[in-house]
């Protein structure tokens, strides 16, 4: 790991990155209004493998590190780009982008548990605590709320959950062997697996498939490649070498809560007392566990 991040520059980012990540599910939501959802992973992820190639050739030699192993460039591809957001996109055709991006709130549970395994990052009873309180609050934003949308719906959130769970693995192994690693060109080559991938599943399932590429539908193809993607992932790998995963975990508490104001403003999803009792302990799980001190590392 490259020397860390003064404590207040890295909250800053965090906020900045939380931000933007909670604004996507409802951007995503709305151009699946007039996109089928593959066809618009794949224009999100072309039009970010370009624009990540651009950042990488200006700014690539100033982070310095080392050029990524192919292997990487495809796990990371494959799985965080490529399955994960197909899944994402799939999945919000189905269930509100905020009960998507509620499910995505496992996400730090199975990072802390690869973390401890894998990374050497063994938790504080305080931290764990603030996983479990956050996590605690995730459940009983989706679990009230589910049932609303019929018996299939609980299918279709076994499904969004593998998002998390194959992303879970790609960051494990990036953390794991990407230390060194120049994170702009990983970042740019594994968008363009993750675009190849993305593109042949929309012109295999999706090519008679109605798309309205009205002027809202390729700005909100834009604003996720652009801000959604390429400066959210070049940012958040860049952190990821500088902090522990489990810090940069806690992202996926916040930006449910996020979210879920969002979806209520823009799109008339409802906000009950469930899911603000939940929001509440998401948020709360979130400062106890970002407030503690640094893991405990594993002795080798």
């Amino acid at each position: 790991m490259l020397a860390p991040l003064p404590s207040a520059r890295l909250f800053l980012w965090i906020a900045l990155l939380c931000l933007v990540w909670g604004s996507t599910w409802v951007v995503i939501a709305d151009g699946l209004d007039r996109l089928p959802p593959f066809t618009s992973a794949a224009a999100r992820f072309v039009v970010a493998a370009l624009a990540m190639t651009v950042v990488a050739k200006v700014l690539g030699a100033r982070e310095g590190g080392e050029a990524p192993p192919w292997w990487l460039s495809v796990t990371l591809g494959t799985l965080n780009f490529g399955a994960s957001y197909a899944i994402v996109y799939w999945s919000e055709t189905k269930l509100p982008s905020a009960v998507v991006s509620l499910l995505w709130g496992t996400f730090p549970l199975m990072m802390a548990a690869a973390g401890h395994v894998w990374l050497g990052e063994r938790l504080r009873g305080r931290q764990l605590a603030g996983f479990v309180l956050a996590f605690g609050g995730v459940v009983l934003l989706f679990a009230k709320d589910l049932g609303r949308f019929g018996d299939a719906a609980l299918g279709w959130a076994a499904v969004a959950l593998a998002s998390p769970f194959v992303s879970c693995i790609g960051t494990t192994l990036v953390k794991r062997h990407g230390a060194r690693v120049n994170s702009l060109r990983l970042n740019r080559d594994a968008m363009a697996i993750g675009a190849a991938w993305l593109v042949a599943c929309a012109a295999w399932l999706e090519r008679d498939a109605p798309a309205e590429w009205s002027a809202r539908a390729i700005a909100s193809v834009l604003y996720l490649a652009l801000f959604g993607t390429v400066f959210t992932f070049a940012t958040y790998f860049w952190l990821l070498r500088r902090t522990s995963a489990y810090q940069l975990s806690t992202i996926a508490y916040i930006t449910p809560a996020i979210a879920i104001l969002l979806g209520a403003g823009a799109r008339g999803e409802a906000i009950g007392p469930w899911t603000l009792a939940g929001a509440g302990l998401v948020l709360g799980g979130v400062a106890l566990a970002v407030r503690s001190a640094r893991p405990v590392q594993a002795r080798t």
